[in-house]
């Protein structure tokens, strides 16, 4: 098992205004180093 990251919520925001803006999933996770695509979705529902 992986070790768990703890996202700071300034990037959890820029992430939901990143795909609101419409910039693809990939794009996303890449610039922000976020690792898992679930965890971008979660935020999502939020």
């Amino acid at each position: 098992m992986g070790t768990r990251v703890s996202y700071p919520v300034e990037i959890k925001m820029k992430a939901i205004e990143m795909r609101l803006a419409g910039i693809p999933v990939n794009q996303v996770l890449e610039e922000l180093n976020i690792r898992n695509y679930t965890q971008l979705k979660t935020w999502m529902k939020w």
